[in-house]
């Protein structure tokens, strides 16, 4: 027969037990703490604690929110974009990806400048809604320098009347401190490009990406002086600055020094040179931007014609696509 032995019955630790739940949970949260963070503390003035937490990243809309908290934005000079625009298939939504380039921009006006007799219900109703600061013009491109249908789309330049209206308007409306920015609405920009602009003194300049047959076009730059020498370009030429459109920003002040300043519409290929021209600018007076030129904040990405032979299939049979929907 087997004797079973009986002890003494035990009562519970009851204080040895909270404390230990106690310990553990003040260890986990001191591993952990919150959202993945790990917390640590230091001895402030007369011994108290402040609380170190790792900064974290954050998206870029919540980075321009802060910053527009942080920064006077009544001391920073504005950019005027000007952007003339015509009326094709893709129109909208080129317009759609400026918007969003945009948006975020501190101190910012968008010039949009169509090229037609009227302003169109499209484009009005697009900036109506946009939540940019905008001025709608309207010019058409004179007669002698339209390029028809069935004609190369370099056999005149396009948008020179619709830039030099905006030049007309900034004379009469501009702020004293601003800069000017020509932001064609075939481009993608990236918020860089914007923060690099704002200060320019006279004429500021960076790369273009996928323009011009290359994978960039942009300023060389001397590597004792850091000043501009020449031009990365496929058409250079006899232009004293071999950039795109894109590559520049002009400081207000320099056109009301040069009020005649303009872009010639006799001058294919030669726009920007031009206009740089007529504001008496030199190589010396370049200011180049992008981390010295190496970094590329604005590409020349085109949208590609859409297909539209089964829309005009159904033309021909006389059942088009609903015109009351807006592409």
């Amino acid at each position: 027969m087997r004797v079973r032995k009986c002890y003494p019955e035990q009562k519970p630790n009851y204080p040895v037990a909270i404390l230990l739940m106690f310990v553990t949970v003040v260890f986990m949260i001191h591993m952990f703490g919150t959202n993945g963070d790990r917390p640590r503390t230091r001895v402030g003035k007369k011994g108290t604690t402040e609380e170190i937490r790792p900064k974290i990243a954050t998206c870029p809309q919540l980075t321009t929110q802060k910053l527009s908290t942080t920064l006077d934005t009544e001391s920073m000079p504005y950019i005027y974009a000007i952007t003339p625009t015509y009326t094709r298939p893709v129109q909208k939504a080129e317009l759609v990806q400026l918007r969003l380039s945009f948006l975020n921009v501190e101190n910012f006006h968008w010039i949009l400048v169509e090229d037609s007799e009227e302003k169109t219900t499209l484009v009005t109703k697009f900036l109506n809604t946009s939540g940019v600061s905008f001025t709608h013009l309207n010019v058409r491109t004179q007669k002698n320098a339209r390029t028809e249908s069935g004609q190369h789309r370099f056999t005149h330049p396009r948008g020179v009347d619709q830039r030099n209206v905006a030049i007309d308007w900034l004379h009469r409306s501009a702020v004293k401190s601003a800069v000017v920015y020509f932001a064609d609405d075939d481009n993608t920009y990236s918020p860089e490009v914007f923060s690099e602009m704002r200060f320019t003194h006279k004429v500021s300049v960076w790369p273009v990406g996928l323009v011009g047959g290359l994978r960039f076009e942009g300023p060389l730059l001397s590597p004792t002086t850091g000043r501009v020498t020449g031009w990365h370009a496929g058409y250079v030429n006899a232009r004293a600055f071999a950039l795109d459109m894109a590559g520049f920003a002009v400081n207000m002040d320099l056109f009301r020094d040069y009020p005649d300043a303009r872009f010639n519409i006799r001058k294919q290929g030669k726009l920007e040179d031009t206009l740089l021209r007529d504001l008496n600018v030199t190589l010396n007076d370049l200011e180049p931007m992008a981390d010295n030129c190496t970094q590329v904040y604005v590409w020349h990405t085109r949208t590609e014609e859409p297909a539209s032979h089964h829309e005009e299939e159904l033309i021909k049979k006389g059942h088009p696509s609903d015109p009351n929907i807006e592409v």
